[in-house]
């Protein structure tokens, strides 16, 4: 589930329909207002509680407050067949509000995607000032996207790429216009899956294709695999410390465990991490990540994570598990 805030007029509806006009994921959209999104000329306004087909397989609903929780289950069921869901919140909803619900949902099938907060560059200072919760919500955000840079100088992109720094410190800055950002920044375009519902190492580096054409996304990729598995205290301190602008990661890891259930799924979002756990397929077992981010030093990340490779890997540090443990929300003994 992504969360997509931002103040009237910074462009979250013209982004949210650039991404269901690209790739092939089946996206659930929740508008917590009442206007409108166009998609297809199609629109949702005034209602709560309803819901819109469209040809692409996705579907939009309209929700109030009370009603968010409940549509959360609805698109998240196996039967709706939906991939992810994004939340377009209202111009003037509090996103810490939408991070509790999230955090108090007991919905197992809803994995936290990021808070993504969308500015008008052109408008920026005006904002701020007419909008001094703007700096909380920065603060807040898990990505920023600087929208509308195109009516902007360079000296002005520069100043506000400063300000945000100071106010969102260490969060990766995706500068755009038009709302033209890569899906895969966001989440898996895939539509189908392995048997076990996870994702291989072949539909990750899927996502890892030419950007070229895709002049606004400014963001890099990189690639992790090791046939040797990793120190499970080595890699969770580089987890927890992870470099400014890497935003996502996602793979499985490899700790050398001998368990039914010992290959760990891997996933971040700004400063979240899970784990989750099952079993590895046949002929297939390493280490293979990867991650995504503006602004990284991929060189720096790629040799920083060869340094989490264990140096005796028929020896499984049992202690250094629970570490990893922590992150996952049912764990399963080690062995």
């Amino acid at each position: 589930m992504v969360i997509l805030t931002g103040f009237l007029g910074s462009g979250k509806t013209t982004l949210l329909n650039h991404l269901l006009t690209r790739g092939d994921a089946r996206v659930g959209v929740i508008v917590n207002d009442f206007g409108s999104i166009g998609v297809d000329a199609m629109s949702v306004a005034g209602q709560v509680d309803s819901m819109v087909s469209f040809g692409n397989g996705c579907l939009c609903c309209a929700v109030d407050a009370s009603g968010l929780d409940a549509m959360l289950g609805k698109l998240s069921a196996p039967s709706a067949g939906i991939d992810v869901i994004v939340i377009e919140a209202s111009g003037v909803a509090e996103p810490r509000d939408l991070l509790r619900l999230m955090i108090a949902s007991e919905n197992e099938e809803i994995a936290y995607g990021g808070l993504v907060q969308v500015l008008d560059g052109a408008e920026f200072d005006r904002t701020r000032a007419a909008h001094p919760e703007l700096d909380q919500h920065l603060a807040l955000a898990d990505l920023v996207v600087l929208n509308k840079t195109d009516r902007i100088t360079g000296a002005d992109r520069e100043r506000l790429l400063g300000t945000i720094e100071e106010l969102s410190p260490g969060k990766p800055v995706v500068p755009t216009s038009h709302g033209r950002i890569d899906p895969a920044l966001f989440f898996d375009a895939e539509r189908e899956r392995p048997d076990d519902g996870q994702l291989s190492f072949t539909d990750l580096l899927a996502e890892e294709h030419d950007h070229a054409d895709h002049l606004h996304t400014a963001y890099d990729t990189v690639s992790f695999t090791s046939e040797q598995p990793l120190n499970p205290r080595r890699l969770i301190k580089f987890l927890e410390g992870r470099p400014a602008g890497l935003y996502r990661m996602k793979g499985f890891v490899d700790f050398g465990a001998s368990g039914e259930h010992d290959r760990f799924g891997l996933h971040t979002v700004g400063g979240f991490l899970r784990f989750d756990r099952g079993r590895w397929p046949s002929g297939r077992r390493r280490t293979e990540l990867v991650l995504i981010g503006a602004g990284i030093d991929t060189d720096a990340l790629l040799a920083a994570l060869a340094g989490c490779r264990e140096d005796n890997p028929e020896n499984v540090d049992e202690r250094g598990m629970l570490l990893v443990l922590r992150h996952v929300e049912e764990p399963e003994p080690v062995g």
